[in-house]
């Protein structure tokens, strides 16, 4: 995803130089767009005129539309273009992932973190995914540990066991995984397992100063500063590199003298003992002495000496849907394996999107019509059809969880990804839809409740497209926003 502060754009790479168009995979909220119709009355008849109109446009003619427009609840097709065949979703498919999660684990399921006393006395942290974890969370460990007369610690391990598997899927790209969007996801996830300092402008020709958030993390790198603070006013261009094998930080560009503080946000490189950095900290806060910290399995019969809490699902899904935060997403779909006995040859994520399929076709989603491999949308070997989609839409409108489910997407002009979309169109306040942005490939999935009209529902994916994602949005705005003009004609 491209960054843009103060005017500093930040390319994020890794021994690979990545471009701005490149970092189009963590959804991002688009600047405003103006009103793209004038309101006005269209028939039911007129819809198919009125798409094809902005599909057939010249500078889409090698792009790949997918459309499925119905009626919600009655399952009435007023548009469809290729909505039976495979597209890469982007961002859409957490819609699949958050409707499985709310469908298997319920609205009140939550995370849990637990400390356990061993006993050898050894402290034994158990992680379970909790991707709301902050150093918030640690606090509140370390006076539970404080209360219960805990003063020193022999040795605190970390038991990793939760999750199995990769940290980061093997078919996300290189700039996904060395990118704060495409954290690594296990049992332990801390502050969204990133990390994060300010670069500010010293006085002319010297180097941008970097100013840690964290001075444990600032440790851990060995930074090579080759940047330089120039003129006031002047073009700011800097890259921040990471080498692929150690722990080297490279600050390359320049910097005006003038410049607000920018915030760099990089992946940890290694979770667990990432938290456990983060964790010695909290409890030096407390005056509790730590010894030694490990990566280990915890014995039987233990007693839980402290635990904290996720938020619940409902909310959890707010932060997946309308942010369309990976790391939630990628951890709601772990979560799934709970509802199975993982194989002693599966990770917990495969064994997650088996219970996926099962959950989807349950609720009537046609399992042949999308293949996936993770639960973010961050992976191009995704597939799924708009007929998918709208099937899971359509599913979860008549499910008890129906309510929680679309309070957690975002608004069109109000809220999440869409809050500065639609602004003063008739679609504003009426949609609620979840985007998708890859290179490449962009999509918008959802409901719209048109005033003069029955509910719809809807799904548009575009791929294979050259053209900036602000064009094609403003395509795919201007078929929404005419689905909100609908009305019924004599």
């Amino acid at each position: 995803m491209s960054k843009k502060s103060s005017g500093v754009f930040l390319l994020l790479f890794f021994g690979i130089h990545i471009s701005i168009n490149q970092q189009l995979a963590k959804a991002q909220t688009p600047t405003p767009t103006a009103p793209t119709t004038p309101p006005q009355t269209i028939c039911p008849a007129q819809l198919k005129t009125t798409i094809d109109a902005v599909t057939n446009r010249p500078l889409f003619s090698r792009v790949r539309w997918g459309i499925l427009i119905q009626n919600l609840g009655s399952n009435q097709i007023l548009y469809s273009q290729d909505a039976q065949k495979y597209f890469t979703p982007a961002s859409n498919t957490k819609l699949l992932t958050t409707a499985a999660a709310l469908q298997q684990l319920g609205e009140n399921y939550r995370f849990r973190t637990s400390i356990y006393r061993g006993s050898n006395n050894f402290l034994y942290v158990v992680g379970r995914g909790d991707p709301s974890l902050t150093d918030t969370q640690l606090t509140i460990l370390a006076k539970q540990l404080k209360q219960k007369g805990i003063n020193q610690i022999q040795q605190l391990v970390v038991d990793d066991r939760y999750i199995r598997g990769d940290l980061v899927p093997s078919s996300w790209q290189w700039e996904d995984i060395y990118s704060d969007y495409g954290a690594p996801v296990g049992s332990f996830i801390l502050n969204q397992n990133t990390f994060n300092f300010k670069l500010l402008p010293q006085t002319l020709g010297k180097p941008a100063l970097i100013s840690w958030t964290d001075a444990n993390e600032a440790r851990q790198w060995r930074v090579i500063n080759q940047s330089v603070t120039t003129a006031q006013n002047q073009p700011i261009s800097i890259n921040v590199t990471r080498e692929l094998s150690g722990n080297v930080l490279r600050i390359q560009g320049q910097f005006a003298a003038n410049s607000q503080p920018y915030l760099v946000t990089l992946p940890v490189v290694d979770p667990n003992y990432y938290f456990l950095r983060r964790f010695r900290s909290a409890l030096a806060a407390e005056k509790i002495t730590l010894g030694k910290t490990s990566v280990g399995i915890n014995a039987n019969n233990q007693q839980e000496v402290a635990a904290v809490q996720s938020p619940p699902l409902s909310q959890l899904l707010i932060e997946t849907n309308q942010n369309s935060n990976n790391l939630y997403a990628e951890a709601l779909l772990r979560a799934l394996a709970s509802k199975k006995p993982v194989l002693p040859n599966q990770t917990t994520a495969d064994a997650a999107l088996e219970v996926l399929q099962t959950t989807l076709t349950q609720m009537g989603v046609n399992s042949t019509a999308y293949a996936l491999v993770d639960g973010s949308g961050l992976s191009r070997k995704n597939l799924i059809s708009p007929e998918a989609l709208v099937q899971a839409l359509q599913a979860m409108a008549k499910s008890p969880q129906a309510s929680v489910f679309r309070a957690s997407l975002p608004v069109a002009g109000v809220s999440g990804t869409l809050k500065n979309r639609f602004q003063n169109t008739p679609a504003a306040g009426i949609v609620q839809a979840k985007t998708g942005t890859l290179t490449g490939a962009i999509s918008l999935s959802g409901y719209i409740n048109p005033p003069k009209y029955d509910p719809l529902v809807f799904s548009i994916i575009v791929n294979q497209t050259e053209q900036p994602a602000t064009i094609v949005r403003k395509a795919m705005d201007e078929i929404v926003v005419s689905l909100a003009q609908l009305q019924r004609c004599q």
